[in-house]
């Protein structure tokens, strides 16, 4: 037992020697480990120093600098329509139904609008919202210095809510269109507008969502009345007169184009609004500026997404894929002699994955170009070529 304590004791003794030699080694040969290491040939160890708060990178305390490239390039557009209507001459509906009469003669009135609008060229290109200059008679643009000039529409697009409009100038603060760093949800982006008229205003959020298209937003148009593009979605404050106006990122470049808000379809929604992608944008002011308006391929048909049950299609398929509901007459998918009821799977080799993954698709081949789509006919597999037209212009809304 004696034996066992000393032992115990000595040991003991040995560890507390043990480390008061390192504590010394340690305090006054700090670099003993390494030479140690390189004499018996040793690699060096990784060593990750620990990051203290102040390393981590905060976000800035003022967006101001983004502010000051952006804003110049934003306009604020003030907008002239004539608005022909008929006004109610008797309220009663009783003495309606049985007189016939409702309506007094047609009569025009002068109808005030406002927005927003993006310099992208320093000779006076705007980009604006289609919705805010369609039916325009006289567009006024007022400028970031406040100096007032009258704009034209050099071409407009309902389907992406676009326009594209121009005033004289030289040396004009332009906001470029081909910034292309990815995007992430999450990301600071800054609106800038002239909301309800009181001048340029900006608001600050994040991105809340990315490609939302029109099958997210419930339908196949959205309030607008144009078909969705893969809009940015963010929850910075997109009010009215605000549309056509910048959604840029933190250092200023310019991501979007801002178009509208959920609010004015849901009263329940708070911080949902939408842009449209600046690549978007860039495609369309390219096809107006060379063409006058956007040009899309067309198959002449109508569809609809297709059933999800595995009994309708075959496993090998998987869902996805549209059934057409109707054909245009002398148009390209009735003269190859697709039919209503025919699923498409596959367009140009690649799977279909839903109408507007479709929609979108076609518009992308140029007029003229032949296409092959797959598909199945009462379950038979099928494959047709067809040329792709122009897509007529979408009714007035």
């Amino acid at each position: 037992m004696q034996l066992h304590t000393s032992l115990l004791r000595f040991l003991l003794q040995c560890a507390i020697a043990g480390l008061a030699a390192a504590f010394v080694i340690g305090l006054f040969f700090p670099n003993a480990g390494s030479l140690l290491r390189a004499g018996l040939g040793l690699p060096e160890t990784d060593r990750t120093d620990p990051v203290s708060p102040s390393q981590i990178a905060a976000p800035p305390a003022s967006y101001a600098e983004a502010v000051q490239r952006a804003a110049p390039s934003v306009v604020s557009v003030y907008v002239n329509k004539l608005v022909t209507e008929r006004p109610i001459l008797i309220q009663n509906p009783t003495v309606q139904r049985f007189s016939g009469i409702t309506l007094g003669l047609p009569r025009q009135r002068l109808q005030r609008a406002q927005g927003s609008g993006v310099l992208v060229s320093s000779d006076g290109t705007i980009l604006t919202n289609h919705h805010v200059v369609a039916g325009a008679s006289d567009i006024q643009i007022v400028l970031w210095d406040g100096r007032v000039t009258a704009a034209t529409i050099v071409g407009s697009d309902r389907e992406t809510d676009l326009a594209v409009l121009k005033i004289d100038g030289t040396n004009l603060p332009a906001m470029p269109l081909d910034h292309d760093t990815p995007l992430h949800v999450g990301d600071v982006v800054l609106a800038i507008g002239n909301p309800f008229g009181l001048g340029q205003t900006v608001t600050q959020g994040i991105v809340s969502g990315l490609a939302r298209s029109q099958a997210l937003l419930g339908g196949t148009e959205n309030a607008q009345g144009f078909p969705a593009v893969d809009f940015i979605q963010t929850d910075a404050a997109i009010n009215a007169g605000n549309s056509g106006g910048a959604l840029v990122d933190s250092q200023g470049n310019l991501i979007g184009i801002n178009t509208f808000v959920l609010g004015r379809m849901s009263m329940d929604a708070e911080g949902i609004g939408f842009a449209i992608p600046a690549a978007t944008a860039r495609e369309v002011l390219a096809q107006i500026e060379t063409h006058g308006v956007v040009v899309r391929g067309w198959v002449g048909a109508e569809y609809a997404d297709a059933p999800l049950d595995p009994n309708a299609l075959p496993t090998d398929a998987g869902h996805g894929g549209v059934v057409l509901t109707a054909l245009y007459a002398n148009a390209p998918a009735a003269q190859a002699g697709l039919r209503p009821g025919d699923v498409l799977l596959t367009l140009n080799g690649e799977a279909i994955i839903d109408q507007f993954d479709l929609r979108n698709r076609e518009a992308a081949i140029a007029p003229g170009t032949e296409a092959t789509l797959t598909g199945l006919r009462a379950g038979v597999p099928f494959e047709i070529r067809l040329t792709l037209i122009q897509r007529p212009a979408p009714r007035a809304g």
